[in-house]
């Protein structure tokens, strides 16, 4: 057997009843699917069941451990030669596996991952987070791709790798439940494998479904960086500051155009806030044009806000919890990623 699916899931049923769909529509077929339920108090097992004709399906019960843990589990009972890492809120299109043997055979590669997007059946904040998190306006960049500020490191949502290799670096540090993905991608390069972007191989990715939310993941996120960074510091990039640099810039122009206002100065009153405007317009104009949808593009705004403003005070707060206080086990989030 060649490919093994591996998707560790917490309370999410319904998404995995869309995942498992997806995978029988596959145009290519030599692949098992490997289930492993978290702790979960909504199971997917029913759902399951009812693809175990349709697909070489198998299903795990575990306490909650986390992703990386689950990941870990199904890693060790997987049978084929590539495993394929996704998340329970992904949907694969028809191509999806056709595209990973594709690129394997134009030219081998020991790790690889692929890109996401926004299902046209997905809400419209959705498809706004989905931009915020793949928009070279935003973060895009930095988290490596086509166009890319970074080397591209595969993110958990979308990544294989060879059995082997995975089980040579010991799998994902279940200790981490925040930047583990990119944890395990720094050891597979800093081992001499070999890693490529597949770019056909993408994925539909929901993420997050309200603001909040995403919040929440985006500020851990930050917080990650710089628990990676004390796990390898050569790692942090001048890349990595700028949702930093947004968010304290933000601060910066309100106190001018506070300052503004209080000595009736226009210049420094509307300078600022003209500056935001024509960023935002940039970001709903995009946005729109992207998702034909000017609904959509407004969101898109708020969300990259969101995103930028999540990150950059995750970070701050981690620079000042883990590097001047000395706090290494400090965390924003404590409750389970999935929920």
């Amino acid at each position: 057997m060649r490919f093994s699916i591996i998707v560790p899931v917490y309370n999410r049923p319904n998404e995995v009843d869309e995942l498992l769909s997806s995978l029988c529509k596959q145009t290519r077929s030599g692949f098992e699917v490997i289930i492993v339920e978290d702790g979960s108090q909504i199971t997917c097992e029913d759902v399951c069941r009812r693809y175990s004709e349709k697909l070489d399906i198998h299903y795990f019960q575990k306490e909650n451990r986390g992703p990386s843990a689950a990941r870990n589990y199904g890693a060790e009972r997987a049978k084929g030669d590539y495993l394929l890492i996704v998340d329970s809120d992904i949907i694969a299109p028809e191509g999806y596996i056709e595209a990973i043997e594709a690129e394997l055979a134009k030219e081998d590669a020991d790790a690889f991952g692929g890109p996401d997007a926004a299902h046209p059946d997905f809400s419209p904040i959705q498809k706004a987070i989905s931009y915020s998190m793949t928009s070279f306006l935003t973060t895009g960049g930095i988290r490596g791709g086509k166009k890319k500020m970074d080397k591209f490191y595969p993110r958990s949502f979308n990544l294989g790798v060879k059995r082997s290799v995975f089980n040579a670096l010991g799998g994902f540090d279940s200790s981490m439940r925040f930047g583990e993905d990119i944890d395990f991608s720094i050891r597979i390069f800093a081992n001499g494998y070999k890693c490529r972007l597949f770019e056909e191989a993408w994925v539909y990715h929901k993420r997050r479904s309200t603001f909040k939310q995403f919040f929440k993941q985006v500020h851990n996120s930050g917080i990650a960086r710089i628990h990676l960074y004390q796990k390898y510091p050569k790692t942090l990039k001048l890349v990595h500051l700028l949702p930093s640099v947004f968010t304290v810039g933000l601060v910066f122009l309100a106190v001018i155009c506070g300052i503004g206002i209080g000595i009736q100065n226009p210049w420094m009153t509307w300078v600022p806030v003209l500056l935001l405007m024509l960023y935002g317009l940039g970001l709903v104009l995009d946005a729109s044009y992207l998702s034909r949808s000017l609904y959509v593009g407004c969101l898109s705004c708020v969300a990259a806000f969101v995103q930028l403003i999540g990150y950059g005070t995750g970070f701050l707060r981690a620079v000042w919890h883990c590097l001047v206080l000395k706090e290494n086990d400090f965390q924003a989030f404590r409750k389970n990623f999935y929920k």
